[in-house]
């Protein structure tokens, strides 16, 4: 699993910094853009032009590739994202004069008072940060960012942070300014609300379907049933979602159900009692429900059916029948363990799908889910919360595979833990 999840987020990791009309071009072009509308010359230049200093300061500019980390080559950053290199924080410039191999730095306030350092140079290229006491300085880091032609140093004080993934931090969103696990963690219980309903739905649905399916082969209800799941299976679940708001959401027809939303709004919602709320919810969650499980019902129905009907051809069940067992017997307690099994190793699977896929039916309900934040970051370039929708996928799926792992072994008598 480390390999793959290694594998996956270094790919989508250089695509997102490599590809064009990243986070910090849409925003020299939105200065730009500014500069443009207060109607000086200088903003009609290009994201070249901008880079030379013509709109946006050489300063600013700094600043803007140090926010998005593009101050540090590519391998730096995905190692900063990972969290085992260090992340530079507090910075603070400064300008070492030409011949100058000393100066003094207020970097803040500790225990109430003004917090002085000194940097003094090693050589040309590198600084050193001491405290006040003489003391190399514990927190504290300086670098040369660039060197004049006069031969004036431009350089940069700053600490260093272990903060990545592997510490928990997924970042901080470039859109919403806050951190990632913040803006996704309400987004992803919706998700994974309407998911893991529409999975329970699914299993208590199509597995006794399948099974009548399976013992009444042939008839007139499996053929009816095969053509209804079939249909439904045919048509995408964000445009029977759509159909479903037509007819149902007070369109041209009935006003049963609610437009969208997961749930009344928060002012008429507070007001709610606990039973009144939990009609709402139900109220609201019916046919996104609906779209959202309606396409693994065929496949979940047929594949309970054919694994029954392989099952109840084999010798060990005309052994049962020939012993006198009594036919619901033989099915249920030796031909129904084993058909099962290819549907509780299907589990990890729908788990990682449902949440990564949800991006339409919560696009057509107007439900703010997952999904659909995840779609959003990835049009506006917003690189954190992208990749910690993928770190969340990859885990889901991680918790998807123990899962089927432990149902398998639940109903398949031929494995054992040990």
């Amino acid at each position: 699993m480390i390999p793959t999840f290694l594998g996956s987020t270094i790919l989508v990791f250089t695509i997102l910094q490599l590809a064009p009309g990243g986070p910090l071009e849409q925003t020299i072009l939105q200065l730009q853009m500014g500069g443009l509308s207060g109607g000086g010359e200088g903003g009609g230049g290009s994201a070249a032009g901008i880079d030379g200093g013509s709109v946006l300061p050489e300063s600013a500019l700094k600043e803007l590739k140090r926010f998005y980390g593009f101050d540090k080559p590519i391998y730096q950053r995905y190692l900063i994202w990972l969290g085992i290199w260090p992340r530079e924080i507090k910075h603070r410039d400064f300008t070492i004069p030409v011949g100058k191999t000393y100066t003094e730095k207020r970097v803040g306030k500790r225990n109430g008072q003004i917090w002085r350092v000194d940097i003094k140079s090693v050589d040309k290229n590198n600084l050193s940060v001491y405290e006040k006491s003489g003391e190399p300085s514990p927190v504290w880091y300086a670098s040369i960012d660039e060197t004049l032609e006069d031969g004036t140093r431009e350089a940069v004080i700053f600490q260093k942070e272990y903060s990545g993934i592997l510490t928990g931090n997924l970042g901080k969103s470039y859109t919403y300014l806050k951190p990632v696990t913040e803006v996704m963690k309400p987004r992803f219980k919706i998700s994974l609300f309407f998911g893991l309903t529409g999975i329970f739905l699914s299993y208590l649905i199509c597995i006794p379907l399948g099974i009548r399916k399976a013992l009444n082969h042939g008839s007139v209800f499996d053929f009816g049933s095969s053509v209804a799941i079939f249909m439904a299976y045919s048509i995408p679940g964000w445009a029977l979602g759509g159909v479903l708001l037509v007819l149902f959401g007070g369109g041209s027809f009935w006003d049963i159900f609610p437009l969208g939303g997961f749930r009344s709004p928060v002012e008429i919602w507070e007001e709610m009692t606990l039973w009144e709320k939990v009609i709402d919810q139900v109220h609201h969650m019916i046919l996104p429900v609906i779209a959202w499980s309606i396409g693994s019902f065929a496949t979940m129905t047929v594949l309970m059916k054919n694994s029954l009907l392989e099952n109840l051809s084999q010798d060990y069940i005309r052994t049962a029948f020939a012993k006198g067992l009594k036919e619901k017997r033989v099915v249920w307690l030796h031909a129904m363990r084993n058909s099962v099994i290819p549907i509780a190793s299907g589990i990890g699977h729908i788990l990682g799908v449902v949440i990564a896929g949800s991006y339409f039916i919560e696009r057509v309900f107007n439900i703010d889910g997952f999904g659909r934040l995840a779609y959003e970051a990835i049009l506006s370039r917003d690189y954190p919360i992208t990749l910690g929708f993928l770190v969340v996928v990859v885990l889901l799926r991680l918790i998807g595979n123990i899962i089927s792992d432990l149902a398998l072994a639940t109903v398949d008598p031929r494995i054992r833990f040990k």
